[in-house]
């Protein structure tokens, strides 16, 4: 068997401090992993499953980045043919980190609300019914056990809660409708359908090329004269060009949606027309907003800008309120337009908070305290 690895004895570790971190995707278990690495106790609460941004992609798509780049806590990401890995893949490897490192997750379990009392955080949770129905837990409405509140201390709070809960609205009729969504689900139940997909980044790319291959008869509506074609990621982009091009994907480009009935969406162009496009489905896929409500409920300052995003010294990542941090994609709110922080620009994250919770901010070279934990000694 392999143990955990040993904490280090070189003054910078934690002194048995005890630390919640709220969120459990990849930042969130990579702060765990060099939390206890260095003496300290880390409690890990996931409103949804471990890796929960991830479950709501649809099957097998596939990373941007390469393994290395989203490999955390020291330990590698292989994949069968090197290739990049799959939403599978990974979060199979991230149910290998938490097994590895024994980490303490309670998944399915919201934090509520966070309180500092002296020197301690006390954090509330609340335990969530796990309905399928819903991937975007922060949008889910009455989906908790309403009286189940607990209550957990802790010497800090680290906040990895990512920063795309839900999908961003249309605001327009009919965007409540049933067949009106903002994921793309698993591609076989779109065979044979009308599907209009709106948007023209990366998901909304990937998704008409993946439901064209399904058998279904897509439609694009985007804003733009052409689709971003340089930002879409690169086995992508040629193919659905062609698609389009051929006439085989419908394109509307220059419109944006005027309202959406049972049967069609109405899409208005820019010099004032309208065109009516039938559609079975429709796919909202035009970004994903962040949560604020337990920033806000925490009393975490955030910009004034259209992001929203905490405000916290870059050199610590510790907001405006003490012992409470930031790591992860959490840190930029929401990316409404180009995405320029990601998981792979994160990972320094880990090392600043570590750093500044032993005392020794000057000590945080890129990536070098999670690395360490890769030195994994067979267990006596």
């Amino acid at each position: 068997m392999i143990s955990k690895s040993p904490s280090v004895s070189d003054g910078s570790q934690l002194s048995e401090m005890h630390i919640v971190i709220v969120g459990g995707g990849p930042i969130g278990l990579e702060m765990a992993v060099a939390i206890e690495h260095l003496g300290g106790k880390a409690t890990i609460f996931e409103a949804g499953s471990v890796g929960q941004t991830m479950s709501w992609w649809a099957p097998e798509t596939r990373w941007f980045s390469s393994n290395e780049r989203i490999s955390i806590a020291g330990v590698p990401l292989l994949t069968p043919d090197q290739s990049k890995a799959t939403r599978e893949q990974y979060l199979t490897y991230l149910r290998g980190i938490v097994s590895q490192f024994e980490l303490d997750v309670r998944t399915f379990t919201r934090v509520v609300d966070a309180k500092r009392f002296g020197n301690q955080w006390q954090v509330t949770t609340n335990r969530v019914a796990l309905d399928e129905r819903h991937f975007d837990l922060a949008d889910a409405g009455g989906d908790d056990f309403g009286s189940n509140l607990q209550t957990t201390n802790c010497d800090a709070v680290v906040l990895a809660i990512g920063g795309t809960d839900f999908p961003r609205k249309l605001k327009v009729e009919g965007e409540e409708l049933s067949h009106v969504d903002g994921y793309l689900r698993e591609p076989h139940r779109y065979f044979g359908r009308r599907v209009l997909i709106v948007g023209g980044r990366n998901s909304a790319a990937e998704a008409a090329l993946r439901l064209h291959h399904a058998g279904a008869r897509v439609a694009i509506s985007y804003r733009g004269d052409e689709l971003p074609y340089e930002s879409i990621k690169y086995w992508i982009g040629p193919e659905l060009r062609g698609l389009i091009q051929s006439e085989r994907i419908q394109a509307h480009m220059g419109t944006s949606v005027s309202r959406i009935l049972p049967t069609h969406a109405v899409l208005r162009e820019r010099a004032g027309g309208e065109i009516q496009i039938p559609a079975d489905d429709v796919l909202l896929l035009i970004g994903y907003e962040q949560d604020k409500s337990l920033m806000e409920a925490i009393g975490v300052e955030l910009t004034p800008d259209d992001s929203r995003r905490p405000i916290y010294d870059e050199t610590t990542m510790q907001t405006s309120l003490p012992a409470l941090y930031v790591a992860g994609t959490t840190v930029a709110g929401t990316q409404s337009s180009k995405y320029r922080t990601f998981l792979e620009n994160c990972h320094i994250h880990i090392d600043r908070i570590t750093a500044h919770l032993a005392g020794s901010e000057g000590n945080t070279a890129e990536r070098s305290t999670y690395r360490r934990t890769a030195e994994l000694q067979p267990e006596s």
